[in-house]
């Protein structure tokens, strides 16, 4: 169905006992408590004693309506205030709070991967981000790009620790009880011989990582590579300034 344009460029009806602000904080807490699935335009109806068709006059349908709800989740990440902290601790901040909203609302990853960051809290969000990395000394274009493969690490990660958190639930068991279930079968599958390097990495990962350390330490190798690339660029610039006929001035 085409839509009449934009959300965020059309106002909404005067004069009416709903909102589009109510309907899309009803809608966040059902996403929030119950997932996607859960989500429909008469569950969101039913939740506020209204019909159906009353929402209609402030969003066209569902997916307009995620359009909303992830704009809204993009005005819930803080981020650095503008000229203060070096570049990298402000994409640990941002990394963070990423990171944070994603697990606060689960839904939410997946749903801002599918559409683009055009509402207006998320196109706040984008800008100011690139402010904050600005200390980088870099192109905007490639500030963008590295802001953006940090997002995908951030997204990746996210994704994986609740899947895995899922996966827990749907089984029931305890962490004991999953070890006591599927350990036998590893170790078997270790001692065999057909996995040699995952037997190494078994025997030296006696105290794995939390979700919590595996994400600072991949963070930190991503800022890491970022300042490296960036110290490797100044010298590059530095060399070519310095090249017998370069331009001057």
């Amino acid at each position: 169905m085409k839509r009449a344009g934009l959300v965020w460029t059309r106002p909404g009806p005067a004069r009416q006992p709903l909102s589009r602000a109510r309907i899309v904080t009803t809608a966040l807490a059902v996403a929030d408590a119950e997932g996607l699935a859960a989500l429909s335009m008469r569950r969101i109806a039913t939740e506020l004693g209204a019909g159906a068709m009353s929402l209609y006059r402030h969003v066209q349908d569902k997916e307009e309506l995620l359009d909303l709800m992830a704009d809204e989740v993009y005005a819930e990440i803080a981020l650095p205030a503008p000229g203060s902290g070096a570049w990298d601790d402000n994409l640990r901040l941002i990394a963070r709070q990423t990171r944070a909203a994603m697990r606060s609302h689960a839904w939410f990853a997946a749903v801002a991967v599918t559409r683009p960051p055009i509402g207006p809290n998320a196109l706040a969000h984008l800008d100011s981000s690139l402010r904050a990395l600005s200390g980088l000394g870099r192109p905007l274009v490639e500030v963008s790009r590295l802001l953006g493969t940090v997002t995908s690490f951030v997204t990746g990660l996210v994704a994986a620790e609740l899947a895995e958190e899922d996966a827990r639930r749907r089984d029931g068991l305890s962490e004991q009880q999953w070890q006591e279930t599927f350990g036998p079968y590893i170790e078997e599958a270790m001692a065999s011989g057909r996995y040699p390097m995952l037997a190494q990495l078994a025997g030296e990962d006696t105290d794995p990582r939390s979700p919590d350390e595996q994400f600072e330490f991949g963070l930190e190798c991503l800022i890491a590579g970022i300042a490296a690339k960036s110290a490797s660029a100044r010298v590059s610039r530095g060399r070519k300034a310095a090249e017998p006929g370069s331009a001057q001035g």
